[in-house]
Parts: structure tokens; C-alpha cells; sequence
């Protein structure tokens, strides 16, 4: 059984999708053993409790650096045994230290179909708004593995949809998480679990 990870900063809809797709069956060999989410506030650890798991709210306020704040998290994972890490929308910066520590173990959703409106700055509703301002006629979602580039590492999944004419940013937000997001994240979670993924000179390939 793998020990997954789920870190999160806001309402948790991806986290819902991989519960959901847990307690279907479309996840095989998989449990979240635990949700750390960097602020307080966010509904996502409500929907962790909801579903009888554990949760850690861990402040960057409380650490001088990023580093820090890192080895707090390092510890949270260790203690909990974990041996996948799932980003969900969480909104902080790891550490090199900790990227590599979990090389080819943590993994990211990104709402664009990667490299496109990708790095620093790219979250959220930013990423929808700079793709209608490009103009774009296809976009869609992406599962990457983290390293310590932003949004820059070896793609596992992805999935495009047509942006239909004169749809708001909000509008494509929403079309996106469920036409591509919530599809795309369980999948490779799934393939991951199942040693379906081989990682190799920064390629994915599926088994």
C-alpha cells in the first residue's frame, strides 16, 4: 500500500477527486495517510476530516526560511512514512533540499498544458487569464514530477480541451478542473501506485 501525502492551500477539490477516486477503485494500492496544508483556513482540511484522515496545518510564519519550513515538513513525512507527495494546489516553495531528498516522488497538478504558463508567478487564475490573453484555442491540465525548477519537471500526464469563444477566466477555471484536472491527477496517482511510470533521463514513460 502506498503512503501518500496530499499538501494543499485551498479548498481541496483536487484532494476530493483523489479520495473520491480512492474509495472507487480508480486508485488501486493507495491510502492518504495524511494533508498538510500551509494555511489555516483552508476547506481542504475540513475534507480531509470529513474522510477520517490526518491533517497538519504548518505556518511559513512560524520559520525563518524556506528551508526550515522544510525540514519541519521532511519530519511530518517521515514520521508518517510516506512514499508519494502530492501537490494540489499548495502555493509554497520547496526547498532544493527537500526536492531532492523525494526526487521522482512528489508530483504537481498545473492547470495548462505544460511548458505553457508555467514558473514563478503561474497560479490559480493567473494561469487561465494569460491563456485567453494569448489567445489560445486549446488548453488543458498537467501531472508533472517537482524538481527544483518551477513547474519544470518531467510530464506524466496531460489532457487538452478546446477554450470555447468568450468564456471568462473563472468559467475556464472551473471547464478545466473538470474536464482535465480531476481526471489527469487520479491517473497518475494511480500509475505511480501500481509501478506503472519509469523515470529515466527526466522522461516518463508508461508501462
Amino acid at each position: 500500500m502506498v503512503r501518500i501525502a496530499v499538501l494543499v492551500s485551498g479548498s481541496g477539490t483536487n484532494l476530493q477527486a483523489i479520495i473520491d477516486a480512492i474509495v472507487n477503485d480508480e486508485i488501486k494500492n493507495a491510502e492518504i495517510r495524511l494533508v498538510v496544508s500551509d494555511r489555516r483556513d483552508a476547506y481542504a482540511l475540513d475534507r480531509a476530516l470529513n474522510n477520517g484522515i490526518d491533517t497538519l496545518f504548518l505556518s511559513k510564519k512560524e520559520y525563518s526560511s524556506d528551508v526550515e519550513f522544510c525540514q519541519a515538513l521532511e519530519k511530518k513525512m517521515e514520521q508518517f512514512d510516506i512514499d508519494l507527495i502530492v501537490l494540489a494546489g499548495f502555493l509554497s516553495i520547496l526547498s532544493d533540499d527537500f526536492v531532492q531528498r523525494y526526487e521522482g516522488r512528489i508530483m504537481n497538478i498545473h492547470p495548462s498544458l505544460l511548458p505553457a504558463f508555467g514558473g514563478s508567478g503561474f497560479w490559480g487564475l493567473r494561469v487561465h487569464k494569460a491563456a485567453l490573453e494569448a489567445g489560445v484555442k486549446v488548453t488543458g491540465a498537467s501531472v508533472h514530477f517537482v524538481t527544483s525548477d518551477i513547474d519544470a519537471g518531467p510530464i506524466i500526464l496531460q489532457k487538452a480541451i478546446e477554450v470555447p469563444p468568450g468564456i471568462s477566466e473563472k468559467e475556464l477555471q472551473k471547464l478545466v478542473m473538470n474536464k482535465c484536472e480531476w481526471l489527469i491527477l487520479p491517473r497518475a496517482i494511480d500509475l505511480f501506485c501500481n509501478n506503472r511510470i519509469d523515470l529515466k533521463d527526466k522522461l516518463v514513460t508508461i508501462k
